[in-house]
């Protein structure tokens, strides 16, 4: 558990320029615990920052946390490589399945943003 909280710890405060955008299209409602994530776009790759109560769901910020740190700064390809099974080897691993259903969301909601981010990077056709 603290290894965990140490994770959480790494999560990127939300800048401000994204806290006060609405909210609507960035929350990962197949989640119990209220999880906003916002991906910014810039020079070909992506950053992803989320909105979460660290100290009230430290293995979600921890898992995000994880997460970023292979995916941040990275071109929509690597977001589009996680695997499928991340979520049950990571979670699996520290005994912490049963929270899969909402992480695969959030890896989904990472996809579904690399995916459009990806589409803007293909030449015009």
């Amino acid at each position: 558990m603290q290894l965990l909280l140490s994770y959480a710890r790494r999560l990127e405060p939300l800048p401000e320029h994204l806290a006060v955008l609405d909210r609507a299209n960035f929350t990962v409602p197949e989640c119990q615990t209220r999880v906003d994530l916002f991906p910014e776009f810039r020079d070909g790759n992506l950053h992803f920052y989320a909105d979460v109560n660290i100290r009230q769901s430290p293995t979600v910020a921890a898992f995000l946390a994880i997460t970023f740190s292979a995916v941040n700064d990275q071109p929509p390809s690597t977001t589009l490589s996680i695997p499928p099974d991340f979520v049950r080897l990571v979670m699996g691993g520290m005994g912490l399945s049963a929270r899969e259903t909402g992480l695969n969301a959030f890896i989904s909601r990472l996809k579904r943003h690399a995916s459009a981010a990806q589409l803007t990077l293909a030449p015009d056709a």
